[in-house]
């Protein structure tokens, strides 16, 4: 469990930080800035929920909990040596991912097929939810390059693949079930 009872160390203020093995990098670090993003893309969800209610706030309340547990999956390195570790490292996994999938599927049901790419917009909440879309697929190039890198839990970059689907679906859903989508028109200001 973790206990803050001094928020400020001193220890990252020559640039470096450590990771959940107790290394030290650069604050710049590639791991550093895939889990980071992943806390910026938290820090949006939480703007988000502002906006939402009901199932909704609690899916997105749901996926906060699932980024924690990705930003400590990110900040542990070295899979390998989980076996040994003191305590289990926590690791997203593929139930994470299937639950959704699961949810992506239950709202398509209620959405016409788009027939033109959608601008981000729309009612409040849809907006936002473009915006953790962004973030998180932000955070996916970072944790796929940092898998170019070093060895990263797959699962990973899977997670956030599907979320950035799960925020687009659910922006539609907050957007009248799709009828108030701002719609693209290719070229309409030329």
């Amino acid at each position: 469990m973790v206990v803050l009872n001094k928020i400020y160390t001193r220890t990252g203020d020559k640039g470096t930080t450590a990771l959940g093995n107790g290394d030290r990098v650069a604050k710049h670090d590639a791991r550093v800035a895939a889990y980071g993003t992943t806390d910026e893309l938290n820090a949006f969800l939480g703007v988000t929920r502002i906006h939402a209610d009901g199932e909704v706030d609690a899916a997105l309340a749901r996926i906060q909990n699932d980024l924690f547990d990705l930003g400590a999956d990110l900040c542990r390195p070295d899979m390998a040596k989980d076996a040994d570790a003191e305590y289990p490292p926590l690791r997203i996994v593929s139930s994470q991912v299937q639950r959704l999938e699961d949810e992506i599927d239950a709202m398509n049901v209620h959405l016409e097929p788009l027939r033109s790419f959608i601008l981000p917009g729309g009612t409040a909440l849809a907006a936002q939810l473009h915006v953790c879309r962004t973030v998180a697929r932000r955070a996916e190039r970072l944790s796929v390059e940092l898998a170019q890198a070093e060895d990263i839990n797959a699962d990973v970059v899977t997670y956030l693949n599907r979320l950035s689907d799960w925020f687009f679906v659910a922006a539609r859903i907050a957007n009248d079930d799709g009828r108030s989508d701002v719609l693209w028109v290719p070229g309409a200001n030329r």
